[in-house]
């Protein structure tokens, strides 16, 4: 990309950027500020070398390309790199790991660096990989989160230019298929949690969230992902006799009085249950894989078949546990000719809210004050989507949301507020520094 192009669309976002270095921040700090500054254009350059690259997480090819494009980086800062496979039959590419440790007396914070290099854009595509457009730019991925991944790289290599870096230890993770986890999830999450055992902290680089009053936020705690699927059975008979004490309720109505009362029994704060898909008739097929079904019936049968299956969100393990024994109690109260059973799957557990994020979180929010970038407020937990620091936290300190700032995410029209590589990348450096020292 041409440098004085680079250059225009950073000289429309950072003109806050452009005053003298905060007297907040040492010396050290200052000249990672100034590092990151010089390298803003060529920041956007390894941006888009990443963008450019298909990476859809079935995409296997696609995302070792990128884990390449990254590895040669964390190669030079001097970080030991591996490629960690994935079996086969996962159909996964496998995740980028780079470590590096201190070099004589270490006191400070270990850390481990999250991002992930797939996107939800598969190789067929028609999303454009990369799309100025005045303040933004749109593209695959470009703040989901292959914009993170930039700050990590950036903040990094500030630290380096400071001569900070041998004094810290760091783990980094990419992980190649965060959109869509290979199974079993404890063979494809097994390299990260090894290194959340052996540090202090995690860091994950899923996008900030900015709101229209330009007020920006990071997050100590997210929802779990998780399913429920209830399945129902009916006694089938002609439709005139529905209600009766011989032909019963049926399926339809069964169902609906389930989802019902979930809506009417199950309201509290951080709870969410979305019905995805429902089915009902004389016959009922549905294949989880690939979320699809089909259903056959007439109106004047009382329908004998019935799958109702949705999205689950908690924050806790306790409300977790709490919130299937109340679904499962509501389930097994059938209506007449009806009999029905429920089941819950967890892809992601909960990141609950403790002492310690909100400890790491202060620090974050005290380095961007005194970095002159403002005050970091905390995001509610119910406004993001799960990620992988999700996987670690039972292990140690985490704290999200510091990546870039764009919209669109899972869309065509995704995309990334460039002056915030800059951002997020001075406070990212500085954070790393201090909580290493």
């Amino acid at each position: 990309m041409n440098r004085l192009i680079v250059a225009a669309l950073f000289a429309v976002g950072l003109v806050s950027l452009a005053n003298a270095a905060s007297p907040a921040l040492s010396p050290a700090e200052q000249k990672m500020v100034a590092s990151i500054k010089e390298r803003s254009p060529a920041a956007l350059e390894l941006l888009q070398k990443a963008v450019y690259i298909n990476s859809g997480t079935m995409n296997p090819e696609g995302v070792r390309d990128v884990g390449k494009l990254f590895r040669a980086e964390l190669d030079a800062l001097g970080f030991t790199t591996k490629w960690v496979d994935m079996p086969p039959e996962m159909l996964r590419a496998g995740h980028l790991v780079a470590t590096r440790t201190a070099k004589g007396k270490h006191k400070g914070k270990r850390l481990l660096l999250i991002g992930h290099l797939d996107t939800v854009f598969e190789k067929d595509s028609p999303v454009t990989p990369w799309k100025p457009d005045g303040k933004r730019i749109a593209g695959q991925g470009v703040s989901d989160m292959k914009g993170g991944n930039v700050i990590i790289i950036e903040a990094l290599r500030a630290m380096q230019a400071a001569g900070t870096l041998d004094q810290a230890t760091i783990s980094v993770i990419f992980t190649g298929d965060e959109e869509r986890v290979g199974s079993p999830i404890d063979v494809a999450r097994a390299d990260m949690i090894t290194l959340a055992r052996q540090s202090d902290v995690a860091l994950a680089f899923e996008g900030m969230i900015r709101d229209v009053n330009g007020n920006e936020f990071a997050s100590i705690a997210r929802r779990a992902s998780g399913g429920f699927t209830v399945n129902i059975t009916a006694r089938q008979g002609h439709s005139s006799g529905v209600f009766g004490p011989i032909g019963g309720y049926g399926a339809g109505y069964e169902a609906a009085r389930i989802i019902n009362a979930f809506r009417e029994q199950l309201q509290e704060p951080n709870l969410t249950y979305s019905v995805g898909l429902m089915l009902v008739g004389t016959e009922v097929e549905f294949d989880d894989t690939l979320s699809k079904g089909t259903a056959a019936g007439k109106r004047n049968v009382i329908p004998p078949k019935g799958i109702v299956t949705g999205d689950l969100r908690y924050l806790t393990h306790e409300q977790r546990d709490r919130v299937r024994a109340r679904m499962t109690e509501i389930v097994s109260k059938s209506l007449n000719g009806t009999s029905a059973t429920v089941n819950f799957v967890e892809s992601y557990p909960p990141m609950a809210p403790t002492d310690g994020n909100m400890e790491i979180f202060k620090v974050y929010t005290r380095v961007s004050e005194d970095a002159g970038l403002g005050k970091i407020e905390l995001t509610a937990p119910s406004t993001r989507g799960a990620g992988d620091i999700q996987f670690v936290a039972p292990f140690l300190d985490c704290l999200d949301g510091l990546g870039a700032v764009g919209g669109g995410s899972h869309s065509p029209s995704e995309y990334l507020n460039p002056e915030s590589i800059e951002r997020n990348a001075i406070r990212a450096a500085i954070l790393m520094h201090r909580l290493t020292r």
